[in-house]
């Protein structure tokens, strides 16, 4: 039985009123949350590591913050917590502690944040959709047979479920808003080193990766993101404060802005007829709110750009793979890693440092110009997805395609690989379902998906709108005007 039914009716910002205010004490909040997971998480499988007894004893300590008090789940990638897993959706990792919390771990407890529990997601990260062979897939809220996106899926599920407010994600290709899209949630990618990475790591796949939320209010987005802003000792860059809390920027009316729109499928075949629907009905919104709106398109050369990404993310897994052994203990094989993620490792180790280095340049050159392209705009607006929620399963290899990943893996043949194509017909397969998020990882700029459409069939639709590098305040700003214009905070999935 529910300890606190009135849960779902707040977002974090509106539970740590809440507690400053003496109506519910934090450790009620905790086992409210606990309570929920064990009720849901059958059904969605979104958490893979639970934190009961330090989140109660936490719960019972001095706490103090913008969200003392308030439940929060961590995703099971790009952070460590002293003293529990950092899975990173494998297996042999599930059981190797960290000795020491990240900073943007410490930042969060600082706020006030008390840790519940971890969630699923993909091997390393590296698909759209969460379907890890080490913990099984990641259920929809909204449709248990359909993806809760990725690699931030079980914290989208677990959110869109009511299980916590909100939840830890990190985002090095879409893995913000994608799962946002799909779970009908807010999702912000802040701008390349808006959130620390320390105290281990530098950039994250070459600055593409970075670290913040899900949630369902626009103000609770905000202000995790105040909380948290800022580099760390030892970042490889320093990025320029905001001129004023984000929180403030949600209440404060953007002004009229120019905004372009684009419906051009980038890397994918097609966009789904409801993703259509959804650009144009936010167009004729943004309209009706005073917004110049006009219809433009970055530049995008797709076979050289898929190429250049193809050596970074490839080589960027076979670091990731080696990584793994040396946290466990031991040199780790084929049989350690589910096939897809060790045969990108491999290939990963087929490219000369010429090969990286060009394509590294080859990306920050159509950066520069993507960046020229937002001198004349405030804001791009684009489907977030090429498609509703794909069904589960529907993005893995199929069996012609596993067999020959098998053999290439167990023979350590990436050579191969590289030069059979299959590689690139690998990658092509996501980027049909997320062809618009990972553009804006390469480029650094901050994008948002805001979950202002919905499907025929009634399942979520994001939208994505990108700012300028730098430029949260504008994002902010036009969440909070849209989220005023086209409420979804109480549309809820069946299954809560």
């Amino acid at each position: 039985m529910s300890r606190f039914p009135d849960f779902a009716r707040y977002d974090g910002l509106g539970l740590a009123e809440l507690v400053r205010s003496g109506e519910i004490q934090p450790i009620e909040l905790v086992e409210e949350t606990i309570a929920r997971i064990e009720a849901l998480n059958p059904s969605l499988n979104a958490i893979v590591h639970t934190l009961y007894d330090s989140a109660r004893t936490a719960a019972r300590g001095p706490l103090s913050g913008p969200f003392a008090g308030v439940p929060f789940l961590l995703k099971d990638l790009g952070v460590e917590l002293d003293g529990a897993p950092t899975s990173e959706g494998n297996r042999r990792l599930t059981q190797t502690a960290r000795a020491r919390d990240s900073e943007l771990v410490a930042r969060y407890r600082k706020a006030g944040l008390i840790f519940v529990a971890k969630t699923n997601i993909p091997e390393f990260g590296l698909a759209p959709v969460t379907e890890p062979k080490a913990f099984g897939p990641c259920r929809n809220p909204w449709d248990v047979t359909r993806t809760s996106g990725g690699s931030s899926g079980g914290s989208a599920a677990a959110v869109a479920a009511r299980m916590a407010p909100m939840a830890h994600a990190s985002d090095g290709g879409g893995s913000i808003r994608i799962p946002a899209s799909c779970c009908g949630l807010v999702g912000l990618k802040p701008t390349r080193g808006r959130t620390p990475q320390g105290p281990t790591r530098g950039e994250v796949w070459r600055g593409y990766s970075i670290n913040h939320a899900l949630t369902r209010s626009v103000r609770d987005c905000a202000a995790l993101l105040d909380a948290t802003q800022g580099g760390d000792v030892g970042a490889p860059y320093e990025i320029k404060p905001p001129q004023r809390p984000y929180l403030e920027e949600v209440a404060t009316a953007p002004g009229r802005l120019r905004i372009a729109f684009t419906t051009n499928p980038f890397a994918a075949p097609t966009i789904h007829p409801d993703c259509l629907a959804g650009v144009a009905a936010t167009v004729t919104l943004l309209e009706e709110l005073g917004h110049e709106v006009v219809e433009a398109t970055p530049p995008f050369d797709c076979e050289r750009w898929i190429a250049a990404l193809l050596v970074i993310l490839t080589a960027e897994t076979a670091i990731d793979v080696e990584l793994a052994g040396e946290i466990v203990g031991r040199r780790l094989g084929f049989d350690d890693f589910e096939t897809t993620t060790f045969v990108t490792g491999l290939l990963g180790r087929c490219w000369s440092a010429a090969d990286y280095a060009g394509a590294a340049r080859y990306l920050q050159q159509w950066a520069r110009q993507v960046g020229a392209f937002f001198e004349t705009i405030d804001v791009l607006l684009t489907p977030t997805l090429a498609t509703p929620p794909l069904t589960i399963g529907t993005l893995e290899p199929t069996p012609a395609q596993r067999a020959i990943l098998t053999a290439v893996g167990r023979l350590r043949l990436g050579g191969v690989l590289k030069a059979s194509g299959l590689a690139t017909a690998l990658v092509k397969r996501p980027l049909s379902f997320m062809p618009h998020t990972p553009l804006f990882n390469i480029t650094g700029q901050p994008a948002m998906s805001l979950p202002l459409c919905w499907s025929a069939e009634g399942l979520p639709i994001g939208m994505q709108f990108v700012g300028r590098m730098g430029d949260e305040a504008t994002l902010l700003r036009l969440a909070g005007q849209l989220e005023q214009a086209r409420p979804w905070f109480d549309r809820a999935p069946k299954v809560c």
